[in-house]
């Protein structure tokens, strides 16, 4: 089963930045604006020389990761849409150098499965791991 919803997935590819979130072991807090790409279930962003960044440093430490990707469906009426994804962060080295892959293991998404306009309900589902 697909940890994100067709509409969900269509939204992702509507967005040029997200905010990923991690903390340092004593759980001092970092976030930073960041381009992404979905690879199946999994969250990929990287950067520039993301080696020398608090969240690299963070993720190494502590591999726990949330991302925030949203924006406004409308302002008037005001209808607020997005996506929260909680999950384990991994460090992986590519060709063009190291990048982060978050796979998700809790996701909250609001405004994006219903689009009736105004305050949405947050959907909040738990992805069964892949083995």
């Amino acid at each position: 089963m697909d940890a994100f919803t067709e509409s969900e997935r269509n939204y992702f590819a509507s967005q040029p930045l997200m905010r990923f979130a991690s903390a340092s072991p004593s759980g001092k807090p970092d976030v930073a604006p960041v381009v992404f790409s979905l690879d199946g279930d999994d969250i990929v962003t990287a950067g520039f020389d993301i080696a020398r960044t608090v969240r690299y440093r963070n993720v190494m430490a502590n591999p726990r990761a949330t991302l925030v990707i949203d924006d406004l469906a409308s302002m008037d009426p005001w209808s607020p849409r997005g996506i929260k994804i909680m999950g384990l962060a991994r460090i992986e080295q590519g060709n063009d150098g190291p990048h982060f892959r978050i796979s998700p293991e809790v996701i909250v998404s609001w405004g994006i499965n219903d689009t009736t306009p105004g305050i949405p309900q947050m959907e909040r589902r738990v992805v069964e791991p892949t083995n």
